[in-house]
């Protein structure tokens, strides 16, 4: 793709894109397990980026065209991840940023908050849960039909990752399985090839589920004081809503913006208005949590 840059950062290299100017407030996009930056839609990237925001995606090490180790084999652990975040702003000369994340890059993001709280100006979490303590509730688990997926794909065993056509029919699947909001093959799909075409390796992205998660962070949800906005889907499989209304609640004086119908997925298109007008405005300190429910009424 263009536009790529090839930072080094802790003995690695990642691979980042960056969408707007960087005069603007910084927007670090932060993707979930085993996922690249292509993942984050270019379109929705472009129209944050026109909102007057500097957008920078990037590949996990594993992922895309960043750093890969052999399959079944990674030389790093999760607090290795958090560490290149902060690493990557350093060498963008990026103070503080306003840190975007999805599933893992949500709790990736809840830690960095905690461990590195000067670097963050604000949080917006995606389809997640709970990293930190702080959460007492009774969380519901992953849907069973996902749950048999997981079995299934486990039966199975690995795919032949030289077979490219097969490897972007398993992606689709996985993510057809995790979307609900008017599954759209032809963009998933599209997508999914891309992020075949694009890694160095693309079976060392399973490596993320073997991850050691490292040293822990010392604190808790309590203890994040940058301005948070949880985002959930009301047809999450994997966590399903009460996570997210769980997380806004034990995060002191954070909103919750619900997307109806959507799933564990990155807003899609149908619901960029809705979201993009929450984060902007998240982004520049004059988010209204009372404003929510008119925002999810009109995607």
């Amino acid at each position: 793709m263009s536009g790529e840059q090839m930072v080094p950062v802790n003995g690695v290299e990642l691979c980042t894109q960056t969408f707007g100017s960087p005069d603007d407030p910084t927007l670090l996009l932060v993707a979930g397990m085993s996922s690249p930056m292509d993942w984050w839609d270019v379109g929705l990237c472009e129209r944050l980026a026109a909102g007057g925001r500097c957008v920078i995606r990037y590949d996990l090490r594993d992922t895309g065209r960043s750093t890969t180790y052999p399959p079944g084999a990674p030389a790093y652990t999760g607090a290795d991840l958090r560490r290149d975040v902060v690493a990557l702003l350093d060498a963008l000369e990026v103070d503080a940023a306003h840190l975007v994340g999805i599933s893992m890059g949500g709790a990736m993001a809840q830690c960095i908050a905690v461990e590195h709280p000067g670097r963050v100006r604000s949080l917006t979490l995606i389809d997640t849960t709970a990293a930190l303590p702080g959460v007492t509730a009774s969380l519901p688990g992953v849907e069973p039909a996902l749950a048999a997926l997981f079995e299934a794909a486990a039966a199975r065993g690995e795919p032949d990752w030289t077979d490219k056509a097969a490897v972007v029919d398993r992606l689709v699947d996985e993510q057809r399985a995790f979307m609900r909001a008017g599954f759209e093959e032809s963009r998933v799909r599209a997508t999914a090839t891309q992020v075949v075409e694009r890694s160095t390796d693309v079976a060392a992205a399973q490596n993320h589920a073997l991850l050691d998660p490292g040293p822990a962070p010392a604190g808790s949800l309590a203890d994040i004081s940058a301005p948070t906005l949880v985002v959930h889907g009301t047809a999450d499989p994997l966590f399903p809503l009460p996570h997210g209304e769980a997380l806004a609640q034990a995060i002191p004086r954070a909103a919750l913006l619900v997307l109806d119908g959507v799933g564990h997925e990155p807003p899609p298109p149908s619901h960029w208005a809705v979201f993009v007008r929450a984060l902007l405005e998240h982004t520049s300190g004059e988010f209204e949590p009372a404003a929510l429910p008119a925002l999810a009424d009109s995607p």
